[in-house]
């Protein structure tokens, strides 16, 4: 298991910008971190962000050559801040 950061890569890759920073609620016990803190899993076919608190999976991701599979339902929300100039 690493942390969030794991994943700050990928997740960059797929929104365009630096995401580990992004606060997320997690739907099962509503716990609200940075996803830089949550738990990652990299050694499945993709990757997982697991809860830091109950261990819920938040989100998946698998990458295939034709698409990014993403699914969030671990997640009742996911705050990403505007860049002020």
């Amino acid at each position: 298991m690493l942390d969030g950061n794991a994943a700050a890569g990928l997740l960059e890759e797929l929104f365009g910008r630096d995401m580990t920073m992004s606060l997320s609620h997690c739907a099962h016990c509503g716990n609200q971190g940075a996803l830089a803190t949550s738990h990652a899993y990299v050694q499945a076919p993709g990757f997982i962000l697991r809860c830091a608190i109950c261990e819920a999976v938040m989100l998946r991701i698998v990458s295939t050559p034709d698409a990014y599979f993403v699914d969030a339902r671990g997640m009742t929300n996911l705050r990403i801040p505007r860049y002020t100039a």
